[in-house]
């Protein structure tokens, strides 16, 4: 048997395995939401994995947009979403180049802790209290700014260990050029870190996209709710009936989660040739 048959027959078998395991645990799930977003209360409440008898789609859906606040947590989210991605890549950038540069125990303390921001998450009274006295409690801005800081020292870990496997001679030899340090790091050092930071961008989507914690504390009221803090309302309003509109959740569900979907629809295909190219450039 040659090694290339072999090695196919390895891949079949890795893919075989890993599909009976998604099974349970990803496909009978995703199965159950989008269906039973398609049927009427009375079947939904079953939840059953068979196909509607009678097709409610296009007035589950219409109801959550119309009654679920959607179209305007939907922008909320962006406004948040958009500005925190776009912030903690340059400045994570511009930090994660000073850090791996430097020899100073200082740069090497604040390194610690701002990668220590990963595993220790921010006490939420002392953010509800600096919010208050910034008199930015409950706005979109001091949720933006607290997703921003706490979601910095993901990408900076990410960026700082690639840029120390970037030669110094690039540096050296664009500043022996007259090139300014901005210019160093715009021409040079940006573009070779920018395949991490597309890894550390789709990481912070999905964690402040999904963010709900800091949400329900921070946001107030029904204009400045993102899609968790929307969809989480919406079940709630319907949990004080008799019986919980489950067709209509699952439908708010999917629509919350289906610009996620979308993004990672976009991006799954670069992630892994960006890191490549950008290994081989380092």
């Amino acid at each position: 048997m040659s090694a290339a048959t072999k090695a196919r027959r390895r891949t079949a078998a890795r893919v075989t395995v890993l599909s009976l395991i998604s099974l349970p645990w990803v496909v009978l799930p995703l199965w159950l939401l989008l269906v039973n977003s398609a049927k009427p209360l009375d079947e939904a409440s079953l939840l059953q994995l068979g196909l509607p008898k009678t097709w409610a789609l296009w007035d589950n859906y219409a109801t959550v947009i119309d009654q679920g606040n959607y179209l305007q947590a939907l922008l909320n989210s962006l406004l948040v979403v958009v500005p925190t991605i776009a912030v903690v890549v340059v400045l994570a950038a511009m930090a994660a180049w000073a850090y791996a540069r430097s020899r100073s125990m200082t740069a090497k303390l604040a390194y610690n802790v701002t990668v220590l921001s990963i595993v220790l998450p921010p006490a939420i009274l002392p953010t509800i209290y600096e919010l208050q006295t910034l008199q930015l409690d409950g706005t979109r801005l001091g949720y933006f700014l607290v997703m921003a800081g706490t979601r910095m020292g993901t990408v900076v870990f990410l960026a700082t260990g690639f840029i120390k496997t970037v030669p110094r001679d690039l540096e050296e030899a664009a500043s022996i050029d007259g090139a300014g340090r901005v210019q160093i790091f715009v021409r040079i050092i940006f573009p070779l870190v920018v395949p991490v930071l597309l890894v550390g961008s789709v990481i912070l989507i999905i964690s402040t996209w999904n963010e709900f914690f800091f949400a329900q504390f921070l946001l107030h009221g029904s204009d400045t709710a993102t899609l968790p803090l929307a969809l989480f309302q919406f079940a709630s309003a319907s949990a004080d009936q008799a019986v919980l509109n489950w067709n209509l959740i699952f439908a708010h569900v999917v629509l919350t989660s289906l610009p996620i979907v979308l993004v990672y629809l976009f991006v799954q295909r670069r992630i892994i040739p960006g890191l490549s190219a950008g290994a081989l450039k380092g």
